[in-house]
């Protein structure tokens, strides 16, 4: 055992077996063991407190500990993983016969408030989706244009974009796979569950799309393959995938000069949260997206929210600072 996590050791007998037994049995590594080290000697602390000894401390006691921990600003999250190591600690202590019951069993830490969405600014937003890369090669960037215009003008998940095939087929609606119709300015998608709903394309996203469109059956390098029927695909000719996505858009992003590398589901919070903003209609960006309860739509009230809260700040006399 490294000496700096010696010289740290608790007292208790118990809890020294027991790092022992972690340590040969699971074989932590140094900095896993030294976390379990340290949150058993803040238990052994708070046992002090109280004036017991760890083996009989309660479920009322260890509920206490974390009411302590949380009303001292540590996070729902970091109290979670204490309570992990500790629940280790009496989970042992019971097999070794020493506790009847473990205290901290049904105990759990406090919720985290769940973090909103990352959604770009329209600036931002209206940037990306604008810039050209005049220098890629026009097949890729027909492609890349065309995705980051379906992805934030319609608001998919990137699943239900790599999902598109370029025509509709019956074999398409068998299999789940959706298709856009360039006529009518509609995508019809399969979401989660394979529920199928249809979006409206804008006029960008269209124009995109027949510029991809016309470029798509062209060999890529001058290599000819076999096409897949998908409506985006790669060098190869096969169906994209979610992970080359991923890849294309944050590369994309960097080169237009965005500050935040972008992901797929950044586009997707941006396009509800910016009709959200203009629109107000919740019901209808639950439609757009394809949630089966609004509560799920409801965080962008959130980001919505935010935005009026910064346009306040910066533009009402009595929301600004005196310098």
């Amino acid at each position: 055992m490294p000496d700096a996590l010696v010289a740290s050791l608790p007292t208790d007998p118990h809890v020294l077996r027991y790092l022992e037994h972690v340590r040969v049995e699971k074989r932590l590594a140094v900095r896993t063991l030294t976390l379990y080290t340290l949150d058993l000697e803040k238990l052994a602390q708070f046992a002090a407190g109280v004036n017991l000894p760890l083996l009989q401390l309660t479920s009322a006691h260890i509920r206490r500990f974390v009411a302590q921990m949380h009303s001292s600003g540590r996070s729902g999250r970091g109290i979670a993983l204490i309570l992990s190591g500790w629940r280790g600690f009496y989970t042992w202590a019971g097999r070794q016969g020493l506790v009847a019951h473990n205290p901290v069993q049904d105990v759990r830490a406090p919720k985290a408030p769940k973090p909103l969405p990352k959604a770009l600014g329209v600036d931002d937003a209206v940037r990306l989706a604008d810039y050209e890369n005049t220098g890629a090669d026009p097949w890729l960037e027909a492609r890349d244009a065309a995705i980051v215009e379906l992805l934030y003008g319609c608001g998919l998940r990137v699943g239900e974009l790599v999902g598109l095939d370029a025509v509709a087929s019956a074999e398409a609606q068998r299999e789940g796979r959706g298709w856009v119709d360039l006529q009518a300015g509609e995508a019809h998608v399969f979401g989660k569950g394979s529920k199928r709903r249809s979006v409206p394309v804008g006029r960008a996203a269209v124009q995109a799309l027949q510029g991809w469109l016309a470029l798509r059956a062209q060999p890529f390098g001058g290599a000819a393959a076999r096409l897949d029927g998908a409506l985006f695909i790669g060098q190869r000719g096969k169906r994209l995938t979610a992970q080359s996505v991923w890849l294309r858009l944050r590369q994309r992003s960097q080169l237009a000069g965005l500050t935040t590398p972008v992901h797929p589901h950044m586009l997707r919070h941006s396009f509800a949260s910016h009709v959200l903003q203009s629109s107000s209609d919740l019901r209808a960006v639950q439609e757009l997206l394809g949630h089966a309860n609004i509560t799920t739509t409801q965080v962008y009230t959130r980001l919505d929210f935010q935005h009026l809260a910064k346009v306040y700040d910066a533009a009402h006399p009595r929301a600004r600072k005196k310098s």
